[in-house]
């Protein structure tokens, strides 16, 4: 049990990261009771997670930024009140602190100076509660995206703290996921009587869970504040026009035809034969694998957490040698070491298959939002008027315009990934693959997202996403490549 609820009290409160011109967020005053369960909702940059960063005492010092107003878990600092606070970072790689998992979770209660004869206990239970069902020694660099997302959460329950605060904790799990985390965080504020935070585009999952609504305005204060039917009924048009998931407000985009089966080989733009694949060039995480892309279509990759989708999409867009078979690009595509894409230079990789990956970070090289929208047009050797005008029209298509002299790694979550699937669009591949396109977008990002890959598509582009957003397979349509849990293709291969 925790040591009781937290409360917290903002008053004017707002930050501005140093070397940024405008607050991240501003003016914001509320007061969260003890107990209460709280969705945090507001556009993709309106300051979600700047907040939930300050409310967990973890923003730094005047080196870091600038605050204004003040904000206090009870009635502390809350620097002073970390061992109260449990969060869980939008990023899951961030909250990974340790190489074994049981030690990873078992890492706040020692810090907390839990005694060493109860860990276990605690760390077991997390573990259960989260389902995530792997040996306490597995290697934390072995998890996939969505398994790490578990661990954190695991690691933040562990703690029974009297805060929880959790930066879109469902981003990158597959539907059974959604639902064990749901049911999992529901059992444990019931139980604790924890006071609950949770910043979460997917607002359907988490609304009947919450007593309250806080909306954060992109021009800083607050949009709204109340009751989740009350704020949906009275302002949900406002709020889905600035970016808000509302239940209930569809997006104005077609939905592509579906193809249940797989294209004739001749007509694939990638053809993979027995292929086996494998992160550590070791163990296969799936293998016998024979699939056709085709061309000028979406290819959607599903299945569960850890059945290896991030690792086929490596493989086919030629960042992963297979472990054993083959992957061919169709003759148009052929680079000077033939048809397999794993043999080609970056630069032939630059205009054949770009690779957008799950976590947008890995893939930013340079200072500003522009220049890392113009690496892979001025890699091309693209005259400077060309590369002006696609830059451009990117960063107005996906909302980032304001945004061109800003760091990358400044950017809000939502607005990293715009950035990925931008920089890759710009030097105009004739394949795309993208490792969760959608992860932590607002309503107008993800309408953005998917409005141009559909319009890549029309143009002839091959789209290959690796997602588990039922909306996203809805609307780009085309071919389904169903991966079946890495266990049981593993018992297949034996057997």
């Amino acid at each position: 049990m925790t040591a009781g609820a937290a409360r917290v009290v903002a008053d004017g409160w707002g930050w501005r990261y140093a070397g940024r011109r405008l607050p991240a967020v501003s003016d914001v005053s509320f007061v969260i009771e003890p107990g209460e369960r709280v969705l945090l909702l507001g556009a993709s940059g309106a300051g979600k997670s700047t907040l939930l960063t300050g409310i967990a005492g973890l923003l730094g010092d005047a080196e870091e930024g600038e605050r204004s107003g003040s904000l206090l878990v009870d009635g502390l600092d809350p620097e002073r009140q970390r061992g109260r606070i449990g969060l869980v970072l939008q990023d899951p790689d961030a909250g990974v602190v340790l190489s074994r998992v049981g030690d990873d979770v078992a890492f706040g209660c020692e810090n907390l100076a839990v005694p060493a004869d109860e860990i276990p206990e605690r760390v077991q239970e997390a573990l259960d509660a989260v389902g995530l069902d792997v040996p306490p020694d597995r290697r934390t660099a072995a998890l996939s995206g969505g398994q790490k997302q578990r661990l954190a959460l695991a690691g933040a329950l562990a703690m029974r703290p009297g805060l929880l605060l959790l930066d879109e904790p469902t981003a990158n799990l597959d539907p059974d996921g959604v639902r064990e985390i749901r049911a999992s965080v529901e059992r444990v504020v019931e139980a604790t009587g924890a006071t609950l935070v949770v910043i979460e585009h997917r607002t359907a999952i988490w609304a009947d869970l919450m007593t309250r609504v806080i909306v954060v305005g992109a021009d800083g204060g607050l949009l709204a504040d109340g009751a989740p039917a009350e704020v949906f009924d009275a302002y949900g048009d406002a709020l889905a026009e600035a970016g808000v998931w509302v239940p209930g407000h569809p997006v104005a985009l077609p939905v592509l035809p579906a193809a249940d089966a797989a294209p004739a080989g001749e007509g694939a733009v990638l053809a993979a034969r027995a292929l086996a694949v494998s992160r550590d060039r070791r163990t296969a995480v799936q293998s016998g694998l024979d699939l056709a892309v085709p061309g000028s279509a979406a290819t959607v990759i599903v299945g569960p957490n850890g059945a290896g989708k991030s690792t086929l999409a490596l493989t086919l867009a030629g960042l992963l040698d297979p472990l054993s078979g083959t992957v061919e690009a169709a003759e148009g595509l052929r680079g000077r070491r033939g048809l397999r894409p794993s043999a080609w230079s970056s630069r032939e990789l630059l205009t054949r298959i770009g690779m957008v990956f799950q976590d947008p970070e890995h893939q930013f090289l340079t200072q500003t939002v522009r220049d890392e929208l113009a690496v892979g047009p001025r890699a091309l050797g693209w005259p400077g008027a060309r590369v002006d005008d696609v830059v451009d029209a990117l960063l107005e298509r996906l909302g980032l315009t304001a945004l061109a002299a800003a760091n990358p790694f400044t950017l809000s979550g939502g607005q990293k990934r715009r950035l990925s699937v931008a920089t890759v669009l710009a030097a105009a591949p004739a394949v795309v693959v993208l490792d969760e396109p959608t992860f932590g977008q607002d309503r107008r990002g993800w309408i953005g997202i998917v409005g141009l890959l559909q319009e890549e598509i029309a143009r002839g582009t091959t789209v290959i996403a690796v997602t588990h957003d039922e909306e996203v397979i809805r609307h780009l349509g085309g071919h389904r490549i169903p991966l079946a849990p890495a266990d049981a293709a593993r018992t297949e291969e034996a057997a």
